[in-house]
């Protein structure tokens, strides 16, 4: 994320610089979330010399399209971008919101195509590692082809989690459900997780959880007015975690294993 796109008030917040995009695995800030975790010394340098450091995206660019040939899973150094895939009507379906550290492509490794597009919310910084290099790595480093199974294991729970997210019957639990993920990954990157900027718009949020715009605009209000958040345009205070909780149908108990299982598997 950008500094000159936060709020005033938050300008002095951590935030990931675009000027680590140059940095190593070994030195960059998120070294133990992406590929890299557990991988030390001459290993770490030889995964290094393989990935790509790309020109940062400009908003709205597209990282890939739908139906590109696939050759190379990416890692979000800093900025986000969102995945969507087109519906029949010609409209967008967002599929899920990246975040520093997480990756891109793995679903495209079966079929060598990709079966959505990635586009970027904000000016955004990714590292591109070429699929066939790290195949080849990964047979040398055993505890990188371990880390690559975490991480596509990884996928299937956060298809599994998007699924008991849409199965929910409100937009109150939603909506409180899909702010308290956003926290906990900002958490997980150190950033403070009460206190943060969404770079997704509200449309996108709503076509996310399956519901109107209109519908998550209300919600928005309604959590202000209950106390639960403040939020202005997409400066987001959260103020009440306990009350959020019981409105998503969590308690601190999931929460926090829920933290320790993706620390575990990023």
């Amino acid at each position: 994320m950008q500094q000159k796109t936060l709020p005033s008030n938050m300008r002095n917040k951590k935030v990931v610089d675009l000027h680590a995009a140059k940095v190593a695995c070994k030195e960059c800030s998120l070294h133990q979330l992406c590929l890299p975790r557990s991988i030390n010394g001459s290993d770490l340098e030889k995964l290094d010399s393989i990935i790509e450091r790309k020109k940062p995206l400009k908003r709205n660019e597209h990282l890939f399209q739908v139906g590109s040939s696939f050759h190379s899973i990416y890692v979000v150094r800093s900025g986000s971008l969102k995945t969507y895939s087109p519906t029949v009507d010609g409209q967008e379906q967002v599929t899920g919101f990246h975040l520093p550290g997480e990756l891109l492509g793995l679903d495209a490794i079966g079929k060598g195509r990709h079966p959505c597009a990635a586009k970027a919310l904000e000016t955004t910084s990714v590292c591109e590692v070429p699929f066939e290099h790290l195949e080849g790595l990964s047979q040398e480093l055993p505890t990188l082809q371990h880390q690559l199974l975490r991480l596509m294991s990884k996928e299937i729970f956060d298809d599994q989690e998007l699924m008991l997210l849409l199965g929910k019957k409100t937009a109150e639990a939603r909506l409180s459900a899909f702010l308290l993920s956003i926290s906990l990954r900002f958490k997980q990157r150190g950033f403070s997780s009460v206190e943060f900027y969404l770079s997704m718009s509200r449309n996108d949020i709503a076509n996310y959880l399956g519901l109107a715009v209109e519908t998550v605009s209300r919600m928005f209000t309604r959590f202000q007015e209950d106390g639960l958040i403040e939020a202005e345009r997409k400066h987001i205070i959260i103020k009440n975690r306990e009350n959020m909780r019981q409105i998503a149908g969590m308690n601190e108990c999931c929460d926090e294993t829920s933290a320790k299982d993706s620390q575990q598997i990023s």
